[in-house]
């Protein structure tokens, strides 16, 4: 008896090893997809951090580009390089280059004359003072000396700390008398990269590391150098050593995305450790195993409750008779079961493709909605200047009959400066939609007021409505940009001259000047009929408007609203006290001053 029950145990856990074993491959793809899986995550997330790390270094560097061009035309450089032995000249030109050093946050500004030699410096009171040095050798003078902007990143000599220089020609009658330079300390793009397993790399031309989060990779050679790099280095000593040594680094230790910078022909590199994807990848593959070993135990565990189960059978053939009645009664609980879970999945998948369709009907719905909100805020946009154009076309053909060439001339240049604000206003309606990328800068306030009135001055005069300013003379300067304040002002002029269509005379607009700590309000009142209390609520939802179809569409209060806080200032809407509305435009104050920002790009 013994011998009979030992033999089909045997043969049972035979079974369940040989089912292992080939149930065994099934765990290689298991580890090809989470390897891939998670290669594809961590690709993505250094994509990421390389873009973001990219972006920073970048704005960094653009930010100093335009500085040597505009400091070069300041008189107090221009008199130090025509009188190189006046202490005097040479001391004034010094402190304003030190202040310069200080507003911009640049490392060192410094001004050679044509030799290469270093006239004034914004260290010229420090010990490693870079005056009376001599950087001819340098490659970014003599691209300024040939007219260009010179770029090069290097190693100070005078200082020993590395930084990426741009250097200028100062010019006079078509003459480079000197060149001026700015270096950009890059110390603290490193320190911007944390202790995180990933390692940044940032080679130059030459294939050197200048940038890197390892210090002990800093210097060193990523490839072999040619006779060519190796003569350059020696010309231009960017490095500590003319010779770096090789970076040795194990290609399969390491899982490493590159960017390439083509302005400054640098290549940006983001090496992750193997570890991070084989650490995952183990963990899956141990979690498949574990799945796989708990089956075999599953499987054991039934195939021992049948041996149980019917050796009970054998035994005792009135159990087996109940067991099976009772079969019989589970079996039919099962089928009437399993008939409502029939019935349950076929409701689901009823509701799934119901729940589908209406999806698509949403998409469908947005897109349509997208596509007509884009239509309404451009015809809303356009049609003011426009009538400007037509109105504009329709003078300079009656002044062409008169033979007046000079006024008709005079209208087709104001109809060119028209279709360049229409493509202005085509550019920011887009901006209307996404975050605008576009920085504030320094903006004069009166002479953007002034375009904005000049544009509806026909419109005013034809409704006979008086102007009344309050400005002060100084010119006020704001954080705005030059397209976006002239499209809100022009707006909100608009809208005070929509509501006093239907006003008997007098008809009047007030413009007036508030400060407020470190803001200024605009404020813009009308004598019309002012704001309802539905129309201060919803005065900023897009479509929400007072007027027929034909008037408008409801977009412009919205269109400003969503400029004036890209911004970073606010529109408020108000009744005045004494009736009509009363609109504030606050913006924040900027330093009076020449404007060291780049111009607002109206390009896509």
């Amino acid at each position: 008896m013994s011998t009979n029950t030992a033999t089909p145990r045997r043969l049972r856990w035979r079974s369940l090893v040989l089912l292992a074993l080939l149930l065994a491959p099934l765990l290689w793809p298991v580890h090809f997809l989470a390897e891939r899986y998670y290669r594809e995550v961590l690709i993505e997330q250094n994509r990421q951090t390389l873009d973001l790390y990219v972006a920073n270094l970048l704005g960094t560097l653009r930010r100093y580009e335009v500085l040597p061009q505009i400091l070069g035309d300041l008189p107090g450089l221009r008199a130090a390089l025509h009188a190189p032995e006046d202490p005097t000249a040479l001391d004034n030109a010094n402190r304003l280059l030190a202040r310069v050093k200080s507003q911009t946050g640049a490392d060192v500004i410094y001004l050679m004359n044509p030799r290469g030699v270093t006239l004034a410096a914004s260290n010229w009171d420090k010990p490693d003072s870079f005056v009376a040095g001599n950087f001819a050798f340098r490659p970014y003078f003599r691209e300024a000396l040939a007219g260009r902007l010179g770029r090069f990143f290097g190693l100070g000599t005078t200082s020993g700390k590395r930084g990426y220089y741009f250097a200028y020609p100062v010019r006079e009658d078509d003459h480079n008398i000197g060149a001026l330079v700015v270096k950009v300390d890059l110390d603290h793009t490193e320190t911007l990269w944390g202790n995180t397993p990933e390692q940044l790399l940032v080679t130059d031309t030459n294939g050197v590391v200048i940038l890197t989060s390892r210090p002990d990779w800093r210097f060193h050679a990523s490839r072999p150098l040619d006779r060519v790099e190796q003569s350059a280095i020696a010309a231009n000593q960017p490095y500590p050593t003319q010779a770096p040594p090789l970076l040795d680094i194990d290609p399969n230790a390491w899982l490493t995305q590159s960017r390439s910078l083509e302005e400054t022909g640098w290549t940006v590199s983001i090496l992750a450790p193997r570890i991070l994807l084989d650490r995952p990848v183990r963990s899956a593959v141990a979690v498949g195993a574990a799945a796989l070993l708990a089956l075999l135990l599953l499987l054991g565990l039934l195939i021992l409750r049948r041996r149980h189960y019917l050796e009970r059978i054998a035994l005792d053939a009135r159990a087996k008779a109940e067991l099976e009645q009772r079969v019989t009664e589970r079996t039919q609980d099962l089928e009437l079961l399993n008939s409502r879970l029939k019935q349950e999945v076929l409701e689901r998948e009823q509701a799934q493709q119901e729940l589908v369709r209406a999806q698509d009907e949403l998409v469908q719905a947005g897109k349509l909605s997208a596509l007509g909100t884009m239509s309404a805020s451009i015809s809303h946009e356009l049609n003011q200047p426009l009538g400007a154009i037509r109105s504009y076309a329709e003078n300079a053909s009656t002044l062409l009959d008169h033979q007046r060439s000079d006024d008709a001339r005079a209208n087709l240049k104001l109809i060119s400066e028209l279709t360049e604000r229409m493509a202005s206003i085509i550019t920011h309606l887009r901006a209307f939609a996404r975050r605008d990328r576009h920085a504030p800068e320094r903006v004069a306030l009166q002479p953007a007021l002034d375009d904005a009135l000049a544009l509806l001055a026909k419109r005013r005069r034809a409704m006979d409505v008086e102007l009344i300013r309050d400005l002060p003379d100084a010119t006020l300067w704001v954080q705005a940009g030059e397209t976006r304040l002239r499209q809100v002002l022009g707006n909100l002029l608009g809208n005070a001259l929509d509501a006093l269509i239907d006003k008997a005379p007098p008809r009047r607009i007030w413009i007036s000047i508030e400060h407020q700590a470190e803001h200024l309000h605009l404020l813009l009142r009308d004598n019309g009929p002012g704001f309802s209390p539905e129309s201060l609520a919803r005065a900023r939802e897009p479509f929400f408007t007072t007027k027929t179809s034909a008037q408008g569409l409801g977009l412009g209060l919205a269109i400003c609203d969503s400029l004036v806080r890209a911004l970073d200032g606010e529109l408020l809407l108000a009744n005045h006290p004494s009736g009509g509305a009363l609109i504030t435009l606050r913006l924040r104050l900027a330093t009076p001053g020449v404007n060291l920002q780049p111009s607002e790009d109206p390009s896509p």
